[in-house]
């Protein structure tokens, strides 16, 4: 940025742009291993105190906090097997959003999932999905 003739930078611009490939690439590994079944490896880059939410009013809606909640949410999804498949993965900073396909009883629908990273773990996430098909599928509260 130009400031009375002299060039000045704003932030690290740079850290914050490998920062962000990090996490992206961090992101891209653990769908890839949820996708393949390996729900340990997709887990590992989680904080042990993830907290993951889930807006509306299905009976998945909520907030899951630290791994064995997300454990229980990975179950209840299972049982209508669930599947993700990202199509988009964009990162700046310390966020990432992941444009995913989700399937569900047979139903599918795109979602955006939102999660923020601190030293390379995963420690908040919000799924922001088709919450009428959650409703249809996985029942209201």
């Amino acid at each position: 940025m130009a400031l009375c003739g002299k060039t000045v930078q704003i932030g690290n611009r740079r850290k914050g742009a490998m920062v962000a490939s990090q996490n992206v690439e961090i992101a891209k590994k653990a769908y890839e291993a949820y996708g393949a079944g390996d729900v340990e490896k997709a887990l590992a880059d989680f904080d042990d105190n993830i907290e993951w939410s889930i807006p509306g009013n299905s009976a998945i809606s909520g907030d899951y906090r630290g791994k064995d909640q997300f454990m229980q949410l990975l179950g209840k999804l299972a049982e209508k097997s669930f599947t993700t498949t990202p199509e988009r993965i964009v990162g700046e900073g310390d966020d990432v959003v992941v444009i995913t396909k989700t399937t569900a009883g047979g139903e599918s629908a795109l979602q955006a999932d939102v999660l923020t990273y601190r030293n390379g773990k995963l420690v908040k996430a919000m799924s922001i999905a088709d919450t009428a098909m959650q409703e249809r599928v996985f029942g209201t509260k």
